[in-house]
């Protein structure tokens, strides 16, 4: 896929003019940047830095309709709610599937982001979304944070805000592969001149992961575990290549021959099993983005590599396979967690310069 963008002109008059009127208005609002993820939200407040790292979970009571929890209280409670709570990730695969819900959470974090003080002026908001998503998707997180209380939202997508964060050159003549790991999508782009020329999102992400890994539990050990022991099995073992030493660790379920509680010890080595067949999807998803890519900036790539970001880098061996299959170099971006709320947080200090990368640019800008 190949996206040709073109570069908005501003009078050189108008660029002090709106930098002043950012600076004036933050006086009423602190500025704020969301990484609005399917399993973690992470928001950064100007001139704070990053001050919320949270699940992306609530806890909505069906009798009242209200909310009960939200972000790490909420995920506490996934699989352990009587039938009238029901403990939700509004966010399906990086994009909105529960509206209300998804205000719930925006407008918990934005007021929490600002010390739970009211402001005369909602903060201008930059939020990061997954490759690909539709306008219609992408509308729906503008207006969420916009009822939630912000006054200007700014949307752009993941594998920019990440290399923005990462501090990679997007902005030169020069080709820049990032790879987004999220834990509902996989983002995968060819960056160059401020502004995405190949790019492809896919599904294989860290929760595809856990689904590997409870149905080889299920299919290997007759042993039925939850989404959330297979999460915590991939951080503390997951690897995707030999290990020099082996990992081990415990895990308790049912057994579905009885129906009673048991518990296995599963290695790096079963872990590597499981996600085997999503790491072959993910390599042909990343063959999609290099053969789209201009051969002028693949040079680029296979010079300066791969720039690997999200919870995913950090599977134990990643960046080693992905060399060995791509033949490129590949990193790991410094703290690859945050780097795409960074890249938000760097944005609003002045959002003009990254006019390329925001989505419905038009309609944003003439609000600037």
């Amino acid at each position: 896929m190949l996206r040709v963008r073109r570069r908005p002109t501003v009078a050189p008059l108008q660029k002090p003019m709106a930098r002043q009127r950012f600076s004036r208005s933050s006086l009423f609002s602190s500025d704020i940047g969301i990484d609005l993820g399917t399993a973690n939200t992470l928001v950064y407040v100007r001139g704070r830095g990053i001050v919320i790292n949270e699940p992306s979970v609530v806890a909505m009571n069906d009798k009242t309709g209200q909310v009960v929890a939200v972000g790490k209280e909420a995920k506490v409670m996934m699989g352990k709610t009587p039938p009238h709570i029901r403990a939700v990730r509004p966010l399906s695969h990086g994009v909105i599937s529960d509206f209300e819900v998804t205000e719930e959470l925006l407008a918990y974090l934005i007021n929490k982001a600002q010390g739970g003080r009211s402001r005369l002026l909602g903060p201008r908001v930059v939020i990061g979304v997954p490759t690909g998503v539709t306008n219609v998707e992408s509308r729906a997180v503008r207006d969420a944070a916009l009822t939630a209380g912000a006054r200007e939202v700014y949307i752009m997508e993941e594998p920019m805000a990440g290399a923005i964060g990462a501090k990679l050159p997007i902005t030169e003549p020069v080709g820049t592969m990032v790879l987004d790991i999220g834990g509902g999508t996989t983002d995968i782009a060819v960056l160059a001149l401020g502004g995405s020329v190949a790019s492809k999102s896919s599904h294989v992400a860290g929760d595809r992961f856990n689904e590997n890994i409870v149905d080889f539990v299920r299919s290997e050990f007759q042993l039925a575990i939850g989404e959330r022991t297979a999460e915590d099995t991939k951080i503390a073992i997951g690897a995707v290549m030999e290990l020099p030493e082996a990992l081990e660790r415990p895990v308790r379920g049912r057994d579905l021959a009885t129906g009673l509680p048991r518990e296995i010890i599963l290695t790096d080595t079963h872990v590597r099993e499981a996600l085997a067949p999503a790491l072959d999807t993910l390599m042909e998803a990343m063959k999609e983005v290099i053969e789209a890519t201009p051969p002028e900036l693949l040079s680029d790539v296979l010079q300066h590599g791969v720039t690997v970001f999200g919870g995913g880098a950090l599977l134990r061996g990643l960046p080693e396979l992905l060399a060995k299959m791509l033949g490129v170099p590949v990193h790991v971006a410094a703290d690859p967690l945050t780097a795409v709320v960074r890249g938000t947080g760097i944005v609003t200090e002045d959002p003009r310069p990254w006019g390329e990368a925001f989505m419905h640019e038009e309609a944003i800008l003439s609000q600037s």
